[in-house]
């Protein structure tokens, strides 16, 4: 029987209608998380993904969208995966870090041992299980996953140095003016409960800070402008750097493929290499074709079982169909995700590679 205190959650942060705006005008409708790549919602892949996690009891949704533009995806994935996902809205952006926080008392009602913490618009193979050995037996506070990029993309992340032999972090910095590494944090992470205690210390420094009954206007004045909110704790600069060489947290790098769903450009790499994932673990998932009863296929295609795809279509490779969607004669598809409910004919003007 298993005891208590080895349950694990999982904690996605997915934002809000206020970030993701490079995905304007797609997501004026849709929220980012719920867009789909390879066939499925962004957010279902690392959902998926927290299923492998031995001892899984809960997984929560962290953002600040309305809770109906969750609620019947939260209800679907609940009951495919017999999961509990719940949906947690905050108030307002609390950063990272402060939304673990915030919702501290949902987060650890089954008193887990362990807290994966995910950002939504990541896309990798989530080694989380091998995370979550790797974090026992280290016996810090918590675990990054890198991978090692080009030093020229490198500043557009937060760069970091590990120890070579340890995997300790020894140095964080966010988006450097000047190369630091070429190893990179990942956006996924495993932490153990003692990451509240860290989250705490932060909240108390900022609102010391805040406390300015004791200075002079014109300090005051300073502090408010180069200060975030008291209730505002941001992951990267406010935890990883602080604690960054003090044995309390370390690294996992990856080996495989790691992207930050920034663009709807980047999407449609990204919705290629979980579909070539979907050919290796989940075959049945992917579409079938010869041009005879079905269109023809070409390479890894996704189409939902309600779009109408015609026969003399040929489709692929890299193309996500999604529900309702209907392909007239003669059409040829590549390198595209369409979404609900469209049509297209051998006229339609194809400018872009979503397509709504």
């Amino acid at each position: 029987m298993e005891s208590l205190e080895e349950k694990v959650v999982a904690v996605i942060i997915v934002g809000g209608p206020a970030e993701g705006t490079r995905f304007r005008p797609l997501s004026f409708n849709t929220p980012k998380p719920l867009l789909p790549l390879a066939g499925r919602p962004m957010v279902h892949h690392p959902i998926s993904a927290c299923k492998k996690i031995p001892n899984l009891a809960q997984i929560f949704l962290i953002g600040f969208y309305e809770g109906k533009e969750f609620a019947l995806y939260v209800s679907s994935i609940s009951n495919e995966l017999q999961v509990p996902v719940r949906y947690l809205k905050e108030d307002k952006p609390h950063g990272s870090a402060g939304s673990l926080y915030y919702f501290q008392d949902q987060i650890m009602e089954d008193s887990p041992s362990h807290i994966f913490l995910l950002n939504c618009d990541v896309c990798c193979n989530f080694p989380l299980p091998n995370m979550l050995d790797a974090q026992k037996r280290y016996g810090g506070m918590g675990t990054l996953l890198v991978i090692k990029v080009s030093a020229e993309s490198a500043n557009q992340f937060g760069e970091l140095v590990a120890d070579p032999i340890t995997k300790e972090l020894l140095h964080y910095t966010e988006k450097p003016e000047t190369f630091v590494s070429d190893l990179i944090n990942c956006g996924v992470y495993i932490f153990t409960p003692k990451i509240f205690d860290a989250i705490e210390d932060v909240y108390m420094r900022q609102e010391d800070r805040a406390n300015v009954h004791h200075v002079t206007s014109f300090e005051a004045l300073q502090i408010t402008a180069r200060s975030p909110p008291t209730d505002f704790v941001r992951l990267d600069q406010d935890i990883l750097s602080p604690l960054a060489g003090k044995r309390q947290l370390y690294t996992y790098e990856t080996m495989d493929f790691w992207e930050q769903i920034k663009t709807p450009g980047i999407s449609i790499k990204c919705s290629a290499l979980y579909l070539a994932q979907f050919r290796i673990a989940s075959p049945d998932l992917l579409a079938k074709g010869d041009g005879t009863k079905n269109a023809t296929v070409v390479g890894d295609v996704c189409i939902h079982p309600s779009a109408k795809v015609h026969p003399t279509a040929k489709i692929g490779p890299n193309v996500s169909i999604s529900a309702n969607v209907r392909v007239s004669p003669g059409v040829r598809l590549i390198n595209c995700i369409i979404l609900d409910d469209v049509e297209i004919d051998v006229s339609t003007e194809l400018l872009m590679m979503w397509y709504k």
